[in-house]
Formats: C-alpha cells, sequence, structure tokens
C-alpha cells in the first residue's frame, strides 16, 4: 500500500466518521437516526421550514441570492478539489475565487446581525476551506497523520460554524439542526473528494450531485431562519 494510498484510506475512515456524528446528531434530535449523510438532516429541519407558502418578493429575492451564493460555495469547491488532485497551476487562482465566496457569504448575513456578525461567518468560513485545501494536499501527499489532524480540526471547525449561527438565531437555526447539515456537507464533500483522488470520476460527479443538493437544502433553511427572525423585512407582519 502507497503513502497516498494509506492517506486516501484515512479520508475513508473520515468520512464514515463524520458520517456517524451526523447519524447521532439527528438521533440526538429526537428523530430515527440514518446511516446515510445524503438523507439531508430531514428530521430536524421540521423547524426550519419556511413560514409562508407564497414568499414575499423580497423573500423571493433574498432565497435566490443565498442560493446562488451557496452554490458557488460547492462549486468553486469542486473546481479546488480537482485543481488540488491534479496539481493544476490554476489552483491559486481558484483557492482566491473560493474564499472570495466566503466574504461575500459573511457580507449576506451583515444587514441582520452587524457587520462584526458577518466578519466572524467570513472568518470560519475562510477556515473551513484552508483546512479542506490542507486535507486535500496531505491526502495526496501521503501524509496519514496529517489526514487526521486535518480532519479534526475541520469537524471542530464545522461545529463552530454551526454554534455561531444557532447563536444569533436559536428559535428558528436550533443547534442540532445546523451540526447536522454542517456535519453532513463535510461527509458529502469528503465522498466526492476521496472519488476525485481515486479517479472514480462517475462516483465524484454523483457525490458532487449531492453536495449541490444538499446545499440547496441548507440554504433553503437558513434564509427561512433569517425571514422567520426578522419578518418585516420581507413584507411580513410580525
Amino acid at each position: 500500500m502507497t503513502r497516498t494510498t494509506r492517506a486516501v484510506a484515512a479520508l475513508l475512515a473520515a468520512l464514515a466518521a463524520v458520517g456517524a456524528t451526523a447519524a447521532l446528531v439527528l438521533a440526538g434530535g429526537g428523530e430515527a437516526a440514518t446511516p446515510h449523510a445524503s438523507q439531508h438532516a430531514a428530521a430536524p429541519h421540521h423547524q426550519m421550514h419556511p413560514t409562508s407558502a407564497k414568499p414575499t418578493a423580497a423573500e423571493a429575492a433574498f432565497s435566490a441570492e443565498m442560493r446562488r451564493l451557496w452554490l458557488e460555495h460547492v462549486e468553486w469547491t469542486r473546481l479546488a478539489i480537482a485543481d488540488v488532485a491534479s496539481g493544476s497551476p490554476a489552483v491559486k487562482a481558484t483557492l482566491a475565487r473560493l474564499l472570495r465566496n466566503q466574504t461575500d457569504l459573511g457580507n449576506a448575513i451583515k444587514p441582520y446581525y452587524g457587520n462584526a456578525a458577518g466578519r466572524k461567518l467570513t472568518g470560519l468560513l475562510r477556515e473551513h476551506i484552508l483546512i479542506a485545501v490542507d486535507v486535500l494536499q496531505a491526502a495526496k501527499a501521503g501524509k496519514t497523520a496529517a489526514v487526521t489532524r486535518g480532519e479534526a480540526r475541520w469537524n471542530a471547525n464545522a461545529d463552530q460554524i454551526a454554534a455561531f449561527l444557532s447563536s444569533a438565531n436559536p428559535k428558528h437555526w436550533p443547534p442540532a439542526a445546523l451540526k447536522s447539515m454542517m456535519r453532513e456537507h463535510l461527509a458529502l464533500t469528503l465522498k466526492e473528494a476521496v472519488a476525485h483522488l481515486q479517479g472514480r470520476w462517475a462516483a465524484s460527479v454523483r457525490a458532487a450531485d449531492e453536495v449541490e443538493h444538499a446545499m440547496l437544502h441548507m440554504s433553503d433553511a437558513l434564509t427561512a431562519g433569517i425571514v422567520a427572525q426578522f419578518p418585516q423585512r420581507f413584507g411580513h407582519d410580525a
């Protein structure tokens, strides 16, 4: 077994661990756990659905913008995975664009939670990206110990993001739901990265579809929480 194969095996173990953690979070939320991460943590999300069947124009516009930004997050992440895996010289430019998206996501919450909160979210999301790149590079180089350390940092960062967002809107963004969504995002991204590093291109594409679907679910849940917390900003009665 080569060093790279061992490191990718460590990523596979990390994938299993993250998926198991997401299932345990779901079980902790009082619903049946699922062993498959791509179930999109449906159990706790009943608390995070949109508050109205027919969105206002302001709500629809905000939802579309949030979806655009979060889809950029996964799309540029996928390109970064491909660039790291192939050793492309484009990786620096790709990473810069991906990090810009984290600034855009932080800016998106500033009108509701303030500039400091927006900067905090950007910082946490930038760390999320940079840790992921470290893990990918370590796996490609066959550095199994570095992969394991990076995976632990990535999990901790995901939990920090979930805790930070929940603290801003605890009623509409319950901690267990956010943690399960973040852990699911990690599990699916790892699944995509492992498939790409192993040259299983069709599996990588399937995983990318799962990442995108889950991210749209998360985007809609975050939008619903902001609309519910600030209904008058979106043309709803308080």
